[in-house]
């Protein structure tokens, strides 16, 4: 039986990774929709290659652009925001593919959810802004949710050899990035030619510095509490610098269950596609022989504050990891824009955090009420520094 898939952000790196993998698949897997934000040249090309039924450009400013490339396409051009949503509940869609970066594909995937859809969520922001709204969404509506991120992808996998309630520890791996080794007065002096230069992934600019903030890991912290359904106290963090252990989780008896891999986006792709089932796939193979040691270390909480920011805010939970994210997008922003320093980045988000009274959530509308409140207070705190 064909799968039907549509990609929410086909032109970022996931979604290029994920098209490589079904054209691998083959005939059983077909690409139905697919979502760009502004990059009209390549959501072209792969419209050209992948004929699906729909396409969206959220940008509507480039649509009469995508129109004159596309001339002889025979399927339909959504464009707008809004437009996400239409591809993420086309009837005959069974897996979404979310790899939008930051909050805005959350709605489209809320609505996915809605409608029982095969959620293979890449991007951390769903779990992070709205962890408990999208598990109560999807457990209503029978809507499997399957990580795409490779760490959580890696605790999925390790689960298959037991159960949540058997589990002692949840054991995120991270590279450490490029500053692992930095002490917190090395970090203040660290360029954007400096964080963009990851050792291992290749990744788009937001989350390699994301990475080398070690904020990712901070994210990945609050998304495996709600994936998981478990507590922060159950999680903790190993540097593992080679990427080949993607994470590990400890079982009640004293088992350690670990995936590895080589750091290749396109096996956790393949793996949501295909689940339950395993098939041969295109990711480069493992040669243990050829690794030598594996390396782990604890990370170091005082040049990676973000870390300990990120257990503290999964702990309080409420409102705060709305704000935690929104104001690191904010910050990243302005960081990738010469605008601050990277140090700043973390001051930022703890300023943010200390300002914010936390609520509890109830509505989409009112997640997005205080994503926009952390934004501001962002861009309000970098101009009186400026």
């Amino acid at each position: 039986m064909t799968k039907n898939i549509a990609i929410l952000g086909s032109t970022g790196s996931i979604g290029k990774n994920a098209l490589r993998v079904i054209q691998a698949l083959g005939q059983d897997y077909r690409v139905t929709a697919i979502s760009a934000n502004s990059n009209v040249d390549l959501l072209a090309d792969q419209t050209k290659n992948f004929q699906p039924e729909l396409i969206c450009l959220a940008n509507p400013e480039n649509y009469n652009s995508l129109k004159e490339k596309l001339a002889d396409f025979k399927g339909k051009i959504l464009t707008g925001p809004k437009s996400l949503i239409d591809i993420a509940t086309l009837d005959k869609v069974d897996i979404v593919i979310t790899a939008v970066v930051g909050a805005a594909g959350l709605p489209a995937v809320l609505e996915a959810a809605k409608k029982g859809k095969t959620l293979a969520i890449a991007n951390k922001e769903p779990f992070v802004i709205a962890g408990e709204m999208l598990t109560k969404t999807a457990k209503q509506n029978n809507a499997a949710i399957l990580p795409v991120d490779s760490e959580h992808s890696a605790i999925f996998q390790c689960l298959q050899a037991g159960n949540i309630n058997e589990v002692n520890k949840i054991i995120l791996t991270a590279s450490g990035g490029p500053f692992r080794k930095f002490s917190p007065d090395q970090i203040e002096n660290v360029t954007l030619k400096q964080a963009l230069e990851h050792p291992t992934w290749n990744m788009g600019p937001k989350i390699t510095i994301d990475s080398a903030t070690m904020m990712n890991k901070a994210l990945e912290i609050i998304e495996a509490v709600w994936l998981f359904g478990t507590q922060p106290e159950k999680i903790s963090v190993l540097i593992h610098p080679e990427s080949i252990v993607h994470s590990m989780v400890e079982f009640i008896d004293g088992s350690v269950v670990a995936q590895m891999g080589t750091p290749d986006m396109t096996l956790p792709i393949q793996y949501a596609l295909t689940y339950p089932k395993r098939a041969k796939g295109i990711t480069n193979r493992l040669k243990l022989d050829e690794l030598g040691t594996l390396n782990f270390e604890k990370p170091n909480l005082e040049t990676f504050r973000a870390i300990k920011l990120g257990f503290q805010v999964a702990k309080k939970g409420g409102s705060l990891p709305v704000v935690f994210n929104a104001a690191n997008e904010q910050a990243v922003e302005q960081f990738l824009a010469g605008r601050i320093g990277f140090a700043s980045i973390i001051r930022i988000i703890e300023h943010c955090l200390e300002k914010h009274n936390s609520v509890s959530c109830v509505s989409l509308e009112q997640l997005f009420d205080i994503d926009t409140w952390a934004r501001a207070q962002v861009l309000d705190f970098v101009s009186q520094k400026t």
